[in-house]
């Protein structure tokens, strides 16, 4: 489905566009996903609409079949820094999440209802992960959801494309970065 329209108050939400999972996917998809999501968040920023920058500290402790390491060491110093290209600004908001869900045990839909946010645009890595159970929790809280589909990107390219075609449109809109941001405009 298009994107029909951008809420009077809608929020940016970056999904883990950290140093240490950024570093190590150099990749061409990876690297537009960084170039989309700095740019949203320079235009929501320009338009005064909430920007919410969300790292990653931890995961659940449950066991999967992908075989997760029970390595319990900390990650290396500035791992979940965000990344320089995002120019982290005073009134951006940030998160730190434990889980692959921004909204799982943070505040995130506290913070959101605080602002008046009826939409979020959604973007960051990994689509299959992070930002994919960000959009499922984020449509279960009632929020419209966008999906700027090439502001994300996966180590999976299967698994990315999946998200988009068949999980994506069940729970909001997907369109680019361009098109979301030419609604902003159209809309302002």
């Amino acid at each position: 489905m298009p994107l029909t329209t951008i809420d009077p108050t809608t929020a940016l939400v970056v999904i883990d566009l950290q140093k240490g999972i950024v570093s190590a996917l150099t990749d061409a998809p990876v690297t537009a996903a960084v170039k989309q999501s700095t740019h949203l968040a320079t235009e929501f920023r320009r338009h005064g609409l909430p920007v919410i920058l969300v790292n990653v500290t931890g995961r659940a402790p449950g066991r999967t079949d992908t075989g997760r390491s029970t390595n319990t060491t900390a990650p290396p110093a500035g791992w979940a820094d965000l990344i320089d290209e995002l120019d982290v600004q005073p009134t951006d908001h940030l998160i730190t999440k434990r889980r692959r869900s921004a909204f799982h045990d943070t505040g995130l839909d506290t913070l959101l209802r605080d602002l008046g946010v009826t939409q979020v645009v959604l973007t960051g890595i990994a689509t299959s992960s992070g930002v994919e159970s960000t959009a499922r929790s984020a449509s279960d809280h009632g929020y419209h959801v966008v999906l700027a589909t090439d502001a994300m990107g996966d180590p999976d390219p299967e698994a990315h494309r999946h998200s988009v075609e068949r999980v994506f449109p069940k729970l909001g809109e997907t369109a680019t970065a361009a098109e979301v941001v030419d609604m902003v405009e159209a809309t302002r």
